[in-house]
């Protein structure tokens, strides 16, 4: 019995590694070469470095760790394509990324068709051997460090784009109009001692354990989502003008950037527009109010009279919900459905990324992964239209800088018992 289930996780791993490498590379169909090397600003990264840099990963932790008959692709990539595993060796400055315009698209685009046919090659060598357990493990990271990617390539290239004076469509088609969302319903959970995390066997990252208890006072959480409509109220009040609504830091970075309205939105003779990833829509009253950075976040829900959740009062109320939503695999990415607690948009939480009580990072390079980031970042939660479905779970901890206005990240309102 213990050699089939190796062999059956060996066929599902291989199976899973080809469709996410390849859905990756769906992703980028509609893009031209042009498209993939721009680099629109230091916290967003080139598709073509993203397509080198997961491949990258599996070379180094996974060919490189467990077949020492292995030689890189390319020399150099070790240091053009590592991001910031100090461990992995020196590494190519991030801010730079777009003046590579070598190796070229095709090159990288190489480098992947090579490590997609050597990697299925090393999972039969390695089935039944010590190694094992191990391989399996690191590779299942790997996997879903390349879904993680995933969503920066989308994210990346749409604030690319936006840039651009002719507002390109990156998918063709119609975005369906949201369905009027009704009145916010408040969702009561009672005070207690929750177990929060998980340890379970299935797959998760470092920084989503361990399980621990953790007590909360009565609070109620919102049904749905914070919609177009009701942030254009937040706008029209003067929330933008108004410091008493906003942390300091909030203000400082709010007053000098010149923020006035969510990132991709616009005013014009017709109306409210949207940039979008089918180019330049009339903005969704119905829909989520998207590409929110955690200080308009915290601003607006003071201005409504309520409050962010906090990270542990968000995974509280989605533990009985079903993993359903409006992911990257429905390949429609603008956020129209404000009921899900998962896929749509990141919902950013009232919550400091810190580690859980006991938490112990990877051993070695790996553990540069989650555990150095634990300083001045967010928690968001539940996924957005760019995040694969099989990605997310209730315990799945995302984070973001406050500043950060790019990604698909929305607002869900708490506030508490007494309230």
């Amino acid at each position: 019995m213990p050699e089939l289930n190796s062999i059956i996780k060996k066929v599902a791993l291989a199976d899973q590694f080809i469709a996410v490498r390849s859905f990756t590379e769906k992703l980028c169909n509609t893009l031209e070469t042009e498209d993939m090397v721009l680099q629109s600003m230091t916290d967003a990264s080139p598709t073509r470095w993203h397509l080198a840099h997961t491949t990258w990963f599996f070379e180094s932790f996974v060919l490189k760790q467990f077949d020492p008959s292995y030689r890189s692709f390319h020399p150099e990539f070790d240091f053009l394509f590592n991001s910031y595993y100090v461990q992995a060796g020196k590494r190519f400055c991030r801010s730079d990324r777009g003046l590579l315009s070598r190796p070229t698209v095709n090159t990288v685009m190489a480098f992947r068709r090579h490590i997609n046919d050597v990697i299925p090659i090393l999972i039969n060598k390695v089935l039944g051997t010590a190694a094992e357990r191990e391989f399996f493990r690191v590779l299942e990271i790997g996997l879903n460090h390349e879904q993680q990617h995933q969503e920066l390539i989308l994210t990346d290239i749409k604030h690319a784009l936006s840039l651009n004076p002719l507002q390109p469509a990156i998918f063709p088609g119609d975005i369906p109009r949201a369905t009027p969302p009704g009145r916010i319903q408040w969702e009561s959970i009672s005070e207690g001692i929750y177990e929060l995390g998980t340890d379970l066997e299935s797959f998760h990252f470092d920084n989503e354990g361990p399980r621990h208890k953790q007590f909360l006072s009565s609070y109620h959480i919102a049904d749905r989502t914070v919609t177009n409509e009701e942030f254009l109220e937040f706008i029209k009040a003067g929330g933008y003008s108004n410091q008493v609504l906003w942390l300091d830091k909030a203000w400082a970075e709010m007053s000098a950037e010149q923020w006035k309205r969510p990132y991709y939105w616009n005013e014009s003779d017709d109306g409210w527009t949207e940039y979008t990833m089918y180019g330049t829509r009339l903005l969704d009253m119905n829909a989520p109010v998207c590409h929110i950075s955690y200080y308009e976040a915290d601003a607006y829900a003071r201005w409504a009279g309520y409050r962010l959740p906090t990270e542990a009062e968000w995974e509280v109320a989605a533990l009985p919900r079903s993993v359903q939503g409006h992911f990257a695999e429905d390949f429609l990415f603008q956020a129209t459905d404000t009921s899900a607690f998962f896929g749509t948009v990141w919902e950013w939480t009232g919550s400091a990324y810190t580690p859980y009580p006991g938490y112990s990072p990877e051993p070695g390079a790996l553990g540069e992964y989650n555990g150095k980031f634990m300083c001045d970042q967010h928690v968001l939660r539940g996924g957005s239209v760019a995040t694969s479905g099989s990605h997310i779970r209730p315990t799945y901890r995302n984070f973001f800088p406050g500043y950060a206005r790019w990604q698909f990240a929305g607002i869900r309102l708490a506030r508490d018992w007494d309230a």
